[in-house]
């Protein structure tokens, strides 16, 4: 293992370090425990909005803490679900008295934790409801997973819903919103090597030479399949064609309801992507890949998209969803009508995503 570190056990501290001398304008840093919250003050009324998970997947989420997106976020150790004082601590600094929207993607740590602060937050008085995202087409059903993996959606919903309450939807709104976003999103990646954990100091996971995984979580976790390497157009045309042919999908998730003050199961339908639809079209670099092939993928989902009568009309392409030192890149196919359209054009500022300001 080669990486620009010092001791491992410190790896994540010393980054945030940097990260915050970097931007000293945008964000500030707790420590104990750790959050990264906005430099400014949010007015008073705005819904605040707090995600969070294991570290190792920058800019998500500290990247995206600023004006338009998150007012703070919670980062754990490497592949490791922040803590339920990390959340709370974090809800308490930024809470403008319109309560907390936390953004939840759908791992069992992520999941169970944010729950406990859901819980811990109402306990203190502090409004909060949770949205889970869960877009990862590689994951068919819930026998023996949490069910669809949170992807890439997750950015996506970030900026969406940021902008939303930086426009003074309230709670109930921002839920809404949030939870059109995730149902209209979805996801999938391949991995053409592992990444290297800095604590451990091996690769997460062996692929042979001529081979490459689809289907890929953002941890290294297991996908559909290890196939024979291809070309990237034809890697382009798996992944696109499996999220544009995705079937109707029940999705189950479980929020709290703030307007009854319990934990409720929603049954939601994701549908198929249909002829006329406007979409964002997002390619994400795992964290080792290149623009220059990033561009390429691009092309050819452009092509895929003109091809199925799907228009993309707005992109986002860059590393925005890490996995480490990963090679590899997933897409994300995101739905839009007029409402996201004006909210992902409105202004943003954050260390890792900027327009309009």
């Amino acid at each position: 293992m080669k990486k620009l570190i010092n001791r491992p056990e410190n790896f994540v501290r010393e980054s945030l370090e940097g990260m915050m001398l970097a931007h000293r304008d945008l964000i500030r840093i707790n420590y104990e425990p750790s959050f990264v919250y906005r430099a400014d003050v949010p007015p008073q009324g705005k819904v605040a909005m707090i995600s969070g998970g294991g570290s190792g997947h920058e800019p998500m989420h500290s990247g995206f803490v600023g004006h338009g997106m998150l007012d703070a976020a919670c980062p754990g150790g490497i592949f490791t679900s922040p803590t339920p004082d990390q959340m709370l601590a974090a809800a308490k600094q930024v809470n403008r008295g319109a309560g907390i929207l936390y953004l939840v993607k759908n791992y069992s740590g992520d999941v169970m934790n944010f729950e406990i602060a859901i819980e811990l937050a109402h306990s203190q008085g502090i409004r909060a409801v949770n949205i889970l995202i869960d877009d990862d087409i590689a994951i068919k059903d819930r026998l023996y997973t949490q069910g669809r993996r949170g992807v890439g959606t997750t950015v996506l919903a970030e900026k969406i819903s940021g902008a939303a309450a930086e426009q003074g939807y309230n709670l109930h709104q921002l839920a809404d919103l949030c939870r059109k976003v995730n149902l209209s999103g979805k996801s999938m990646g391949v991995a053409l090597s592992s990444c290297t954990v800095p604590e451990r100091g091996i690769p997460t996971f062996t692929l042979g030479d001529d081979e490459i995984e689809l289907g890929i979580g953002i941890h290294g976790e297991q996908g559909k399949e290890k196939v024979p390497m291809k070309s990237g157009d034809e890697i382009t045309d798996i992944l696109a064609n499996s999220i544009i042919n995705d079937p109707n999908y029940c999705r189950i998730v479980r929020e709290w309801d703030d307007k009854i003050g319990k934990w409720v199961d929603l049954e939601l339908l994701n549908k198929p992507f249909e002829k006329g639809d406007r979409l964002l079209a997002y390619v994400n670099s795992m964290g080792g890949t290149s623009i220059a092939e990033l561009y390429l993928v691009y092309r050819k989902l452009a092509e895929i998209c003109e091809l199925e009568g799907l228009e993309i009309v707005r992109n986002l392409i860059g590393p925005y969803m890490t996995s480490l030192d990963m090679q590899g890149c997933s897409i994300t196919l995101l739905k839009l009508d007029d409402e996201m359209i004006r909210l992902w054009d409105a202004p943003v500022k954050t260390p890792s995503l900027r327009w309009g300001i």
